[in-house]
């Protein structure tokens, strides 16, 4: 049973960019109607899908006039967000994503924050990985950012756009989203903090991330973000850091060859001590015995492994194929 709507002049815009969603789109309409506080209008974009994404979600969607279906033709998650934004009807604009699961109370947590400290104009809500399978835990152990101590009183993971709530005129004076398919969300969350808009948090506003279930999937995905970061101008927050750690190895790897093969020991500890702190990161009370599953430890340096090259695969990408149209002028501006 839905609850009353606390807020009843907070009216919310929920945009969501999809793209080949034909298999979660179902799922995710589902959840959008589960929320306790529904939103006032639902905006699914659909950036160009080729499946049956755009059919599913007008058949879906049908007898709820609440949901319309926006066709921006080919579109970046980026643009994607803009162009919903732009229709949106009311103050409020409420962004997740696709392929993820979100909480019951989501969106009443976030309109919450909004009533209970007045003046807010950004809302951001609180995120977990989805991990059902072994490699997925692994895989969020490698990458995905621990949960830390927050001025909330509850430890958080950090902004997420997928997870927000804010005012239409913070989209407007911040200029949307850049028009990017990875590093949009970050570079418009950068410019929502530079100019000091006041932001609140909602630890029990929860959605589930889904992480890419395959190794080759993870790789895909990163070497996609990565070639986008590198277009947005964003080396130094990412791929400096890790060609650094090569560079400082190659020496060793040097030695090995011409002198001896002990040398490899120190790119090989070197490793092991970036899986060993990730896993520390992510221990978060668990047992010492969780910390040192051999297996586990074995699979995060895989998958450290397998997000390193992909990252140079990206970043090679990036250089040998120059962006055109909006991609070019957002790596032009960074």
């Amino acid at each position: 049973m839905k609850s009353e709507i606390s807020n009843p002049d907070l009216k919310i815009s929920l945009v969501i960019p999809v793209y080949n969603e034909a298999e979660s789109l179902a799922q995710l309409v589902s959840a959008v109607r589960a929320q306790t506080r529904q939103p006032d209008e639902v905006i699914l974009v659909d950036g160009g899908s080729t499946d049956r994404t755009v059919e599913l979600a007008r058949e879906l969607t049908a007898e709820d006039e609440r949901f319309r279906v926006v066709e921006a033709g080919r579109a970046s998650p980026g643009r994607g967000r803009n162009v919903g934004s732009g229709e949106a009807r009311y103050a409020w604009l409420a962004y997740t994503d696709a392929g993820i699961r979100l909480d019951p109370e989501w969106l009443e947590r976030l309109a919450e924050k909004v009533s209970e400290e007045p003046g807010t104009e950004v809302v951001y809500g609180n995120f977990e990985p989805e991990t059902r399978t072994f490699f997925e835990r692994c895989a969020a152990i490698a990458y995905v950012s621990p949960r830390r101590p927050h001025s909330c009183g509850v430890p958080l993971r950090g902004r997420f756009i997928a997870s927000a709530l804010m005012q239409r005129e913070v989209w407007r004076r911040v200029g949307g989203f850049p028009d990017l398919r990875a590093a949009e969300d970050l570079i418009f969350m950068e410019r929502v903090e530079a100019l000091g808009f006041k932001t609140g948090w909602a630890p029990r506003a929860y959605m589930w991330w889904q992480l890419q279930p395959t190794l080759a999937g993870t790789f895909r995905r990163f070497a996609l973000y990565s070639k986008h970061n590198v277009w947005a101008g964003r080396q130094r927050f990412w791929h400096y850091g890790i060609a650094r750690q090569y560079v400082l190895a190659l020496p060793f790897v040097v030695l090995a060859f011409v002198h001896s093969a002990w040398w490899l020991l120190v790119p090989v500890l070197g490793l092991a001590a970036r899986a060993a702190k990730s896993v520390w990161r992510h221990r978060e009370g668990r047992s010492l015995l969780w910390a040192l599953n051999p297996f586990q430890f074995a699979c995060v340096v895989v998958v450290l492994l397998t997000i390193d090259l992909a990252t140079f695969a990206g970043w090679a990408r990036a250089l040998l194929t120059r962006p055109t149209g909006a991609a070019a002028e957002q790596g032009t501006a960074a």
